[in-house]
């Protein structure tokens, strides 16, 4: 059955819609589980292959940065390949970096298997989005994108404690050995089930492109990711050196990308006022997660002297139920649309960075426990449904381009978030030891932390307010063509 007789796949009678999605999430959330499990293990490799802390973190750098520089060129492959030959030859990319993991007798060999994962997960999520987007309907999306929520969140949520588990009772290799298996199956029922849902028009190859893609893209990531690396942090030179070639890398890209007919991402995207506006907001929710993730467990396991096991539980509800509750928000949308989730979403996040910027040594545990739950249910309330409101006032042919910028962002964010809120932490707290009368003293270092932390989620709670903001000037999107006025078509 040809496509073009059916706007949209899932009212195709003769199409099997669920075993379309089945394959694609399940190749998913076994791509992005993977991402959380090694975290536990770092320590463990290092013992294993007697390598250092700097050494051991190329496992978790190393995996951002092959992903900024495949994300970017997922719009050129979305077009020069079919869904069924992409989605395909991911998975087998993602299984071939697993194997090699799971039987790595070196440290080289198994960072070498971590990369290649990482190009099959980079260029995954770009394709389910880019598929969905295909299937389903606007009026129906935000369901369908609430489930991918679920996935996004819920796999990294249970991987710590899974690789806990893991690690302790059978060692490293299975986080591999585990995965392999159902990265197995689900090439088995993508091939049985899979279709081909996009258009293959393959446009010109703009090699100049892809040069300052990858220079762009993966030196901006490099840089901010090194900064932990270094006692000096933005201080060190080489950290500002590959931060400016990245930035320059990026701008060049981005101006010949509107130079060209037939661009790599088309930023042209950014004329549509709904996708820019979800972009904006994509990267304050990204940023106030990060500042949740990384800064809360240091908090709890330093003044609040809590075990890692325990620090993780202690975030595990949030966790689960922003993944419980997608679904749940994406009907909403899909009902109600944007900004009836989007306003009540952002104050009540807003709040809750206000109260959490005001946590002290004697904070009881109960409220860290509320106060993330509610960030997460905010998170849950407004990130998926601001990208899918934004993704659907695009042209269908600007699909592979939008999922592009969105999946770029996440590990672009992700390296700038990290480094970005710890570097602020380490300056307040060096500036408030830096002025006790007793700064080796445990208690003035908890003192000095606590005030770091305070600050970073008092710079999430600014940043909150410009969400609350854009939240009242958000409309839902409906697709427009081409020679449609950008800013004119919406629906209330």
């Amino acid at each position: 059955m040809e496509q073009k007789q059916y706007e949209y796949l899932v009212d195709d009678p003769n199409v099997k819609v669920m075993p379309i999605m089945l394959s694609l999430i399940i190749g998913a959330f076994f791509a992005i589980l993977n991402e959380t499990l090694l975290n536990i293990a770092l320590v463990t490799l290092m013992d294993q292959f007697s390598i250092s802390l700097a050494t051991v973190q190329w496992m978790a750098t190393g995996f951002l940065l092959v992903m900024a520089i495949v994300i970017p060129i997922s719009a050129l492959l979305l077009q020069w390949f079919t869904t069924r030959q992409l989605f395909l030859s991911t998975m087998a990319v993602f299984t071939v970096g697993t194997i090699i993991c799971a039987s790595a007798p070196t440290f080289p060999i198994l960072l070498t298997g971590r990369l290649i994962q990482a190009v099959g997960t980079g260029l995954l999520m770009p394709i389910i989005f880019n598929v969905f987007l295909l299937i389903y309907p606007p009026h129906r999306r935000g369901k369908i994108m609430g489930i991918i929520g679920l996935v996004i969140m819920f796999a990294p949520a249970i991987g710590p404690t899974l690789s806990g588990v893991i690690v302790e009772y059978l060692g490293w290799r299975y986080l591999f050995i585990i995965v392999i298996p159902f990265a197995l199956f689900s090439i088995v029922f993508g091939y049985r089930f899979l279709i081909n849902v996009s258009e293959v028009t393959k446009p010109k190859i703009d090699f100049v492109s892809l040069i300052l893609s990858t220079i762009g893209f993966g030196s901006i990531v490099y840089g901010f990711s090194s900064v932990g690396e270094s006692a000096n942090g933005f201080q060190t030179p080489s950290v500002w050196l590959f931060i400016s070639i990245g930035a320059v890398g990026i701008a060049l890209f981005a101006w010949r990308q509107m130079k060209l007919e037939e661009p790599i991402m088309d930023l042209r995207v950014f004329r549509y006022p709904m996708f820019t506006h979800a972009v904006f907001m994509f990267l304050i929710i990204i940023m106030a997660m990060f500042a949740s993730e990384i800064i809360l467990p240091i908090y709890m396991q330093g003044p609040l002297a809590l075990t890692a096991a325990t620090a993780g539980l202690v975030l595990l509800p949030g966790s689960i139920l922003n993944g419980i509750m997608s679904p749940f928000m994406g009907s909403l949308f899909d009902k109600f649309g944007p900004r009836v989730l989007m306003i009540p979403a952002t104050l009540i996040l807003s709040g809750t960075m206000f109260m959490m910027s005001q946590l002290t040594m004697n904070t009881p545990v109960w409220v860290v426990v509320i106060g993330y739950i509610l960030i997460m249910l905010s998170v849950s309330a407004i990130m998926m449904p601001a990208e899918t409101n934004g993704l659907n006032q695009l042209p269908k042919r600007l699909y592979p381009h939008g999922t592009a910028v969105m999946s770029t962002l996440q590990p672009v964010a992700g390296a700038i978030g990290v480094s970005v809120f710890i570097s602020i932490m380490n300056a307040r707290q060096l500036h408030v030891l830096q002025k006790s009368a007793t700064p080796n003293d445990p208690g003035a270092i908890s003192l000095a932390l606590v005030s770091g932390v305070e600050l970073v989620y008092f710079i999430a709670f600014a940043m909150s307010i410009v969400a609350v903001i854009l939240s009242f000037i958000v409309y839902r999107a409906v697709p427009m063509e081409d020679n449609e006025n950008t800013g004119s078509k919406r629906q209330s």
